[in-house]
């Protein structure tokens, strides 16, 4: 695969050379087990994989050589670069403006923006329609776009499910950036409709079954489906895809939800004229991150920390998979650990910030489980590991777990 060139302060001492054992020991990513740091008075168990994937990668070279090679001239990212502040931080630290918010709203009006700025486009792609726009205004749309394959990717299945006559139903986040822009892609060849869940999902059966009226379904399911968009016809045929970054359990039960009810529908012997065998379009860094947190959560632990942006969702997906076995704590950085005693940590299903006191056991040696979302610097999961052990008395040096860790995985 190939390698970016990200700058040093993005990377670490202690995660890079975990990676690097275990890329050594398992180069076809099968082994899902965590990496064991056994500090003594305290065991921290590192996801397998977690951290920069290919598409955060090659955004941070693109807009970081943009930078560097454009002194002078103004720079504009439609949105955040990834879904991580820090990094965003860093990027407007460096004279980057940004043009409107993760939602949509607008911080810099379109007439401020000429001709001979540049404007880059994040990882998550943009629309079709603000595309068209910056074309307009005779600026550079290609040079600077740093949408990940994986998401083209994804637009690529829509239109061919389009080019076949097949409604596409979008598992994603609706007003979510990647989302907005799979909806606006896919709509130009087919048409679209948006489910955030497998609730949302169900909530299609009496419109593929023509048991509801198409003007009940447009107020259900209103803003989330394409112009003209008739479910009396468009229902006939239908195929699936996902915003990257959702959990593939979901997608599939979604799909397999659909699939059964088109299958009551038509027969199980027509099936394959009605619902499109489309393969999940989940990014292989998401399936990989997942896969290697229920690895990580086969380990007896009393507490997990995943570190990343709180409007990230490959991040609250790993958050999720957590809180269902043990306390979880989703924490933008190191900064969120106040002390041995509290932690600041993002609560999702509330939309705020809440400490905790007591997130540490008594009991010792403590185990704790660490993992990130695919938008964070593995230094910033470095400075973490670093600030836990720091509490605990006799703590073994980290060099020497290290080197037991490379002993191991040299074996």
């Amino acid at each position: 695969m190939k390698k970016f060139d990200i700058p040093s302060f993005y990377r670490s001492p202690i995660i890079s050379k975990i990676k690097e054992l275990r890329k050594l020991n398992d180069r076809t990513k099968k082994d899902f087990t965590p990496s064991i740091l056994d500090f003594g008075p305290v065991q921290i168990n590192v996801a397998r994989h977690f951290g920069f994937c290919y598409g955060v990668e090659n955004a941070i070279e693109i807009i970081y050589k943009t930078v560097n090679d454009n002194p002078g001239r103004r720079i504009f990212l439609l949105s955040e670069m990834i879904h991580n502040p820090k990094v965003n931080q860093d990027l407007h630290d460096m004279g980057v403006r940004f043009i409107m918010d993760t939602q949509g709203n607008q911080f810099v009006p379109w007439d401020e923006v000429k001709e001979d700025d540049i404007v880059v486009i994040p990882a998550f792609g943009t629309t079709i329609e603000i595309e068209e726009l910056l074309k307009e205004k005779n600026i550079e749309v290609r040079r600077f776009d740093t949408t990940c394959p994986f998401v083209v990717k994804v637009w690529k299945r829509a239109g061919s499910l389009g080019d076949d006559d097949y409604t596409v139903v979008i598992h994603g986040k609706r007003y979510h950036e990647e989302t907005r822009a799979t909806f606006s892609h896919a709509k130009e060849t087919a048409p679209a409709v948006v489910v955030q869940n497998l609730e949302e999902a169900k909530k299609l059966k009496p419109y593929i079954l023509k048991q509801k009226s198409k003007e009940e379904f447009y107020e259900e399911f209103a803003d989330r489906y394409s112009e003209g968009f008739n479910p009396e016809i468009h229902f006939d045929r239908i195929g699936v895809v996902n915003q990257t970054t959702m959990l593939a359990e979901d997608t599939q039960e979604i799909t397999d939800h659909l699939k059964n009810v088109m299958e009551s529908r038509v027969g199980a012997e027509n099936i394959n004229d009605h619902f499109a065998n489309t393969r999940d379009t989940l990014c292989y860094a998401t399936s990989d991150n997942q896969q290697a947190v229920k690895g990580l959560l086969e380990v007896d632990a009393d507490l997990a920390i995943v570190v990343g942006g709180y409007n990230s969702s490959n991040t609250s997906h790993l958050v999720d998979l957590c809180e269902e076995k043990l306390p979880t704590y989703h924490i933008s950085s190191a900064d969120k650990i106040l002390s041995d005693k509290l932690i600041s940590h993002y609560l999702h299903k509330n939309k705020e910030e809440k400490v905790t006191e007591g997130y540490l056991p008594e009991n010792k040696p403590s185990r704790i489980l660490i993992t990130s979302g695919a938008s964070c610097p593995d230094a910033m999961v470095d400075d973490i590991i670093r600030k836990i052990i720091g509490y605990y008395d006799n703590a073994l040096p980290v060099e020497e777990v290290i080197k037991s860790l490379a002993n191991k995985y040299s074996n």
